[in-house]
């Protein structure tokens, strides 16, 4: 099989292939809806919707994220609430990882790690099972749908890293869309983790 497609989400789902050749020239930007001034004032908001109801868009961005975290080599898949749960849902399926979730208060059974972390619009809390299934010689993917002050993903970054001795080297933070205007890609960078995005957007 052509090195291409050598992705087990190929072997499952062969329409796949036929699907990537149709879509290669697409651009992921033109499937993603812009509404103005929300949640507020001056606001340019991404909305994914509109590419989840593209069904060869959201397939392309779902092989395309799971590319890059082929390229890391990863052990883990962790996923922010609630959007993250979308991307990287079927990537940890098809790469047959464990999938770890990260979710508000009140949302997990059993003893958590937590980290608060400031938000564009107030301040927020992640929690992250202390018995989750995450060691040291991991190679961590951390996925959202959207890096924009990179608040929330630094939190977990930080977290996981300090809680489970995992080198910052070894966490990428994956999203479908960046917003580097705001700065959170950098921030992530300087803070000593990986970044990798599909897309831009200038603005806010």
């Amino acid at each position: 099989m052509d090195s291409k497609y050598s992705h087990p989400a190929y072997t499952r789902y062969p329409q796949l292939k036929e699907l990537e050749e149709s879509r290669k020239n697409m651009d992921l930007k033109e499937t993603i809806r812009t509404v103005p001034n929300f949640p507020k004032e001056g606001i340019q908001f991404r909305d994914i919707t509109s590419m989840l109801e593209t069904p060869q868009a959201f397939n392309k961005a779902c092989i395309d994220l799971t590319k890059a975290c082929m390229q890391f080599n990863a052990t883990k898949i962790v996923v922010i609430e609630s959007r993250g749960f979308i991307f990287g849902s079927p990537i940890a399926r098809d790469m047959e990882l464990p999938l770890i979730l990260a979710r508000k208060p009140g949302k997990l059974p059993n003893k958590t790690y937590q980290r608060n972390y400031k938000l564009e619009y107030g301040e927020a809390t992640l929690h992250i099972q202390q018995n989750s299934n995450l060691n040291k010689n991991d190679n961590v993917v951390i996925i959202d749908d959207l890096i924009a002050t990179g608040g929330t993903a630094k939190a977990l970054a930080s977290l996981i890293s300090q809680c489970w001795k995992i080198p910052k080297e070894n966490i990428l933070v994956l999203a479908t869309i960046n917003l580097p205007d705001l700065g959170g890609s950098a921030i992530i960078k300087k803070a000593g983790f990986n970044v990798e995005t599909l897309i831009e957007f200038e603005g806010e």
